[in-house]
């Protein structure tokens, strides 16, 4: 996906991180446990690596303590004795030591962090595939891939931060003031405590203000890079309106209000790193006086300085990384808040406990005075009762916005009904596996859209363990095996975003073909000829009468002439069952469901009279 949204680097922080719904404050430390099994699937990795980070410190730590021997030894009054080659070797090993283990224990760990950003990015993904339809149709798709992305990035992140910058800086402080308390008075371990402590209070408190101008610069860049992919999603109608610089505008609207945002989480960067340091500079300045306070009264050596010196260095660096530590963190936390989030999003459809699978053999179904509505404010269905015997087709017909392809929705379960029941074998779907009934189910939509693969990536999907003569076989079922092995690349011809390089009509027969390889024992035939050129459709037309042979078939259709053959046809209005009975028993009764065909009768006729 191409970023869109700019992106501000503050010590390595990427400010393009999730959104978040709005900026009020959350707890989001409630997403560390859900970590916890990942770390505890490795614990022997977690353990070897901690053990590196223990050595890698104390190798650390010791480097300023042969300094001292070494400095020592170099005094005037020493140095006429032989130059301390041992202590130098061993300075040069312990500096080498800590590269070493710091890397090893990296090496280590690697792993572990990897494996929970793959674990948590599965388990987003099954649950989102696990929502109702309800809320894909409500997503932003833009917003929420950037929540995922981050999300996942920020595990590794926060996975590494805590187990390898909050327990190396507090160990080497430890470190330290046990050197500092050893060899020095009380006043060095007073000083060297009084400036952690003000240094941990003062990042703590201007990092929680920073983390609400935070949440707003990142809901900001979620916004804009929503609006980024919906526009270039909808390209052609962006063309089509000439609306090229009205777009651009708009999307430009939202970056100016992120870059302000952004440009003040810079300033209160610089707001906190200015303290951070006048802290370690007060404390540096006063442990210094103190030891040279003591090397002028004879009691410490210049050793002793330059061991105070470089341990008030070794103990800024981890302080320092302290700071940035607690803010990637933070950063992290609220990375991975959005993400967790979409995991909390209730399953409006969900098996029940104990859901049974749908028993095998032909398939009967069964509208029983089904109610339904999208919205509780405004009802589709109003007591919708027929059945479908099994191996017959019914067809469903009637003006858009009757309720026809709802019909369809509801006997996928992807949705449940308000009122009524929908029975399959004489089963209520409820009490089904969804598993099992989607798996009986095929269906040709009325707005087939595709993956971005090749034509044969397409068609296998409606069967994917099929073979490739099963695949072909179904290309040529649904008529478009010509059309395929005539492009270059044959089946292996990439078919667009959503399936924009091919016609609407031959997406069309795709989607039969996938149907066909599925070979379901309830079809569902929502406008599938709609995209079709009366040529095409007449033979697509029967060829579906032959593959529906057998087969418990529901047929939506607009076009009369397409469900002629139906053992039963329903005239839906406003979400009701108007009219039912053959083809001819409905011209009989000349009803709505003649009105319709003599319309349809007399436009085909202009259309014949106008070629």
């Amino acid at each position: 996906m191409v970023r869109l949204s700019a992106q501000i680097h503050a010590n390595g922080a990427d400010l393009a991180a999730t959104s978040s719904a709005s900026p009020v404050t959350r707890n989001e430390w409630r997403v560390v446990p859900t970590l916890l099994p990942f770390l505890w699937e490795y614990k022997g990795r977690v353990a070897i690596a901690l053990s590196f980070l223990v050595a890698a410190k104390l190798a650390n730590v010791g480097v300023p303590l042969l300094m001292k021997g070494i400095v020592d030894d170099l005094t005037p009054t020493q140095q006429i004795l032989a130059v301390p080659f041992a202590l130098l070797v061993a300075y040069g090993f312990l500096r080498f030591a800590n590269t070493l283990f710091a890397e090893l224990r990296d090496m280590v760990f690697v792993r572990v962090a990897q494996r929970a950003v793959r674990r948590v990015a599965l388990n987003v993904f099954r649950h989102l595939h696990s929502l109702s339809l309800r809320f894909h149709l409500n997503r932003q798709t833009g917003g929420m891939t950037r929540d995922i992305e981050r999300g996942t990035r920020g595990i590794s992140t926060l996975l590494t931060y805590m187990l390898f910058s909050i327990i190396p800086v507090v160990l080497e402080f430890l470190l330290v003031a046990a050197v500092l308390f050893a060899r020095f008075d009380w006043r060095f371990v007073a000083v060297t405590f009084a400036a952690v402590i003000a240094y941990i209070i003062f990042t703590i408190s201007i990092t929680e203000w920073r983390t609400a101008i935070r949440r707003r610069a990142n809901e900001l860049d979620s916004r804009a890079n929503t609006r980024a992919i919906d526009s270039l999603l909808n390209y052609e109608t962006v063309k089509y309106f000439n609306n090229e610089e009205f777009e651009a505008k708009r999307y430009d609207a939202n970056l100016v209000s992120y870059e302000a945002a952004a440009v003040k989480t810079e300033s209160s960067l610089g707001i906190l790193n200015i303290g951070q340091s006048a802290i370690i500079a007060i404390a540096a300045t006063t442990l210094m006086v103190l030891a040279a306070q003591g090397v002028a009264a004879k009691h410490l050596t210049l050793g002793d300085l330059v061991l105070v010196n470089a341990l008030l260095i070794q103990l800024y660096i981890p302080l320092n990384f302290l700071g940035m530590a607690y803010r990637e963190i933070k950063q992290s936390l609220i990375d991975m808040d959005r993400m967790f989030r979409l995991l909390e999003e209730n399953r409006e459809i969900q098996d029940k406990p104990g859901a049974r699978p749908l028993p095998g053999g032909s398939a009967t179904v069964r509208f029983d005075n089904v109610n339904f509505s999208y919205e509780p404010e405004r009802q589709i269905l109003f007591g919708v009762s027929f059945d479908i015997p099994a191996g017959h087709k019914v067809a469903v017909v009637g003006h858009s916005g009757s309720g026809k392809s709802t019909l369809a929705r509801l006997l996928y379960r992807f949705y449940d009904v308000d009122g009524g029941a929908i029975r399959v074998n004489g089963a209520d779907i409820r009490d089904l596996q969804q598993g099992s009934l989607r798996a009986a189910i095929g269906i040709v939509p009325q707005d087939t859209v595709l993956f971005n693969d090749t034509i044969y990536y397409n068609i296998h999907y409606g069967r994917t363990d099929a073979a490739y003569d099963e695949v072909l076989e179904a290309a040529r079922a649904a008529h478009i095996h010509d059309f395929i092995v005539s492009l270059p690349d044959g089946y292996e011809s990439p078919v667009g975003e959503r399936g924009l390089k091919l016609s609407g009509g031959e997406k069309q027969r795709v989607a039969i073909a996938r149907a066909i390889l599925k070979n379901p024992r309830i079809l569902i035939f929502d406008e599938a000829t709609s995209a079709l050129d009366s040529k095409s459709e007449k033979a697509i037309q029967e060829e579906l009468e032959r593959i529906a042979r057998g087969h418990t078939t529901l047929v939506i259709a607009h076009r009369l002439s397409t469900v002629m053959d139906a053992d039963q046809i329903l005239v839906m209005d406003h979400g009701r069952i108007i009219e039912r009975g053959t083809h001819r028993e409905l011209l009989d009764r000349a009803g709505t469901y003649a009105q319709m065909w003599a319309l349809q009768q007399e436009e085909d006729e202009k259309k014949a009279k106008g070629t």
